[in-house]
């Protein structure tokens, strides 16, 4: 059996979440932080997006000393407070968090020296559980049409759709060692922070859901590489407001978001695009001369 090494990763790591009437489950996140030891004071960034409910005002009270808090003044969704907060971070790894998450233990160093080691590791995916332990799949490939069919209707309850649905959730890698996904949940993932600047960081355009599909897409466009590490265990207090119904708000948004993706990268019909044929789409959709900047609201 390979003995684990102990040589400290050279690379430096800090914390990013983005807060919108999450108090108590953002203090909790930070306290779970501080407590393993997986980030010192300084180098954890809040974001509040404006939350309506002033907790944003209530954090800088709440939260330990050294901690930092930014108030933004716009909710400008999830992407745009992760690209706040990676701006102001000076570490070479940023962890993106929900504030409905919390570590158990420290394993992270795993994940930095993993950085340390793949010079062309963009993005590292952490192992999301839920509080009774079990597995929420947080790795995935990209979507095709048939994929979405077979998780938002009935069909996923026929066999082959049903397979479907497990190639697309990644099933049979969650062992433990590190493996390669098209993607990983926004709920708890490390960044390189000079690859996520160099790729243009999040799409503003998404105010939420898919801004991480993107990201990845475009971390392998760029030459990047997406893994996920089953070794180190995030627990998420997971509510799925995406699929609470397609006329739902939540829903529409969820909508929106994948037409954008999808204008973005090509539309899936029948199987899983390619990371060649990601890489073609974006390069047409780049030089459409009325398309939004990346990083700008639809509309804007």
């Amino acid at each position: 059996m390979p003995v684990a090494s102990t040589t400290t990763p050279a690379s430096t790591l800090g914390v990013v979440i983005v807060n919108y009437n999450t108090l108590d489950l953002t203090v909790n996140c930070v306290a779970s932080l501080l407590h393993h030891g997986v980030a010192a004071a300084a180098d954890i960034v809040v974001v509040d997006n404006a939350s309506p409910d002033g907790s944003g005002a209530r954090l800088q009270a709440a939260l330990p000393e050294g901690v930092r808090v930014l108030l933004s003044t716009r909710n400008g969704g999830f992407g745009a407070g992760v690209n706040l907060g990676v701006e102001a971070s000076t570490t070479d790894l940023v962890l993106v968090l929900n504030p409905d998450t919390y570590f158990k233990r420290n394993d992270v160093d795993t994940i930095r020296r993993l950085f340390d080691e793949q010079a062309r590791l963009g993005v590292a995916g952490l192992r999301l559980i839920n509080p009774d332990g079990s597995l929420q799949y947080s790795a995935r490939r990209f979507y095709s049409l048939p994929d979405i069919l077979a998780r938002r209707t009935l069909l996923g309850r026929w066999g082959p759709m049903r397979a479907r649905i497990d190639s697309h959730l990644l099933k049979r890698e969650w062992s433990t060692e590190p493996f390669e996904a098209d993607w990983v949940m926004g709920t708890g993932f490390v960044v390189r922070a000079s690859a996520f600047r160099q790729i243009g960081c999040m799409d503003e355009g998404y105010f939420l859901y898919f801004e991480e599909v993107d990201l990845c897409a475009r971390m392998w466009v760029n030459g990047w590489q997406v893994l996920a590490v089953p070794s180190v265990e995030l627990v998420h207090e997971h509510q799925r407001h995406s699929a609470a119904g397609i006329w739902s708000k939540s829903g529409k948004t969820h909508l929106r978001s994948m037409v954008r993706f999808f204008a973005k990268f090509g539309v899936p019909w029948v199987t899983r695009p390619s990371r060649g044929g990601l890489a073609r789409s974006y390069a047409r959709w780049r030089a459409e001369p009325s398309k939004p900047a990346l990083g700008q609201q639809p509309g804007n």
